[in-house]
């Protein structure tokens, strides 16, 4: 295959796995605090031998979360909270700390505050966040500190990446910082109410189809390229 196809078929590739992302944005149109997320295509320059030409071809591995503020739902929840503004919560999972903007919780049996799975939530210090079992009332300031009957226990961490393109997609919607994280300032905490999915359903399905016509084109490319070859070919071989 000449320089034009190997291109293509990295165009053809980065495409597909866009196709994918779509895909899974819509599927989580009603995720609690779900992230859209895009794919980043850059172009990948390969030098071939001095008497050719450069091999320019399409990279799409970057996942790109959409930080646009999803719509926040009344539940009236006591252990349901949602971020308005920046900020992430962050939760110690058996992989290890995470963000996530789900904020749905519940005291496991120990009194920890725990996602549905089982994830402790983590205070602005680090530390799991404790509900005593005894607690008639619990309510939750704007700035995340959490009282129990009038009072304050502690205050929920909110946080952000130190390096924003360093957010790995992990486990539906949870994301992994290898590059570390900040404490967010002037957080902005509502009890009772859950931050739905950010994603928006016609921008999404438009995407698709623009997606799918640009797969197409591709594809009709590579088969005229491969119809060229073989005709060469078989004019070289008479």
């Amino acid at each position: 295959m000449d320089s034009p196809g190997y291109t293509s078929l990295t165009r053809q590739s980065g495409l597909m796995r866009e196709m994918q992302s779509v895909a899974n944005n819509i599927a989580n149109l009603s995720t609690t605090g779900f992230r859209r997320e895009g794919l980043i295509f850059s172009e990948y320059v390969s030098a071939l031998e001095p008497q050719e030409a450069s091999l320019s071809m399409a990279y799409a591995n970057v996942r790109s979360p959409s930080d646009v503020q999803g719509t926040l739902k009344p539940t009236g929840g006591t252990f349901d909270f949602a971020i308005e503004g920046d900020g992430f919560f962050q939760v110690e999972s058996d992989a290890g700390p995470m963000l996530t903007r789900a904020g749905g919780f519940t005291p496991n049996e120990t009194g920890e505050l725990v996602t549905y799975d089982g994830a402790r939530l983590l205070d602005a210090g680090g530390a799991p966040i404790f509900i005593p079992p005894d607690a008639q009332s619990i309510s939750v300031a704007s700035d995340g500190t959490l009282s129990a009957d009038g009072r304050p226990l502690t205050q929920i961490g909110l946080f952000t990446p130190t390096d924003p393109t360093d957010m790995q997609h992990r486990d539906g919607v949870r994301f992994e910082v290898p590059g570390g994280v900040d404490p967010v300032e002037n957080a902005n905490i509502v009890q009772g109410f859950l931050e739905s999915s950010n994603v928006n359903a016609i921008t999404e399905i438009a995407r698709m189809i623009e997606v799918q016509h640009a797969y197409e084109l591709g594809q009709k490319f590579l088969e005229q390229e491969d119809e060229r070859i073989r005709n060469v070919l078989t004019t070289l071989s008479k």
